[in-house]
């Protein structure tokens, strides 16, 4: 991940942990990104890491949905092969998933998913 989304994810996650605290535990970051050296990259993927899942998870069910995946982006990031078929796939199984470029467009993301203000919000 490059800095810029680095620091976009950074401050999406923050600003969701003020605004809604009531969601800890269901919201995280999927590690898939960074630089790794081969041995650690094969145990992760004899895990399970799987390349293209989206950068942050909220495990909320809302709108006859499972849950929202939401992939980072900046203005002029584009989505990989791997990301694609990740999004048709769950999709597919009855999760949202969106990608967001700013903090303005996560947070209307969040606030139309939930179907509520967040408790705090500050910008």
């Amino acid at each position: 991940m490059r800095n810029i989304e680095h620091t976009l994810q950074r401050n999406m996650v923050n600003l969701f942990r003020m605004a809604y605290p009531q969601y800890k535990g269901v919201f995280f970051a999927v590690p898939n990104g960074g630089h790794r050296d081969i041995r650690v990259a094969q145990h992760m993927k004899a895990e399970g890491q799987l390349a293209g899942v989206s950068d942050l998870l909220l495990l909320v069910a809302r709108k006859g949905l499972h849950g929202l995946c939401i992939e980072v982006k900046t203005k002029t990031g584009r989505q990989s092969e791997r990301q694609k078929a990740f999004a048709d796939a769950v999709i597919a199984q009855g999760y949202y998933y969106a990608i967001v470029r700013t903090l303005d467009e996560f947070m209307e993301l969040c606030r139309w998913y939930l179907g509520e203000p967040p408790k705090a919000v500050l910008f």
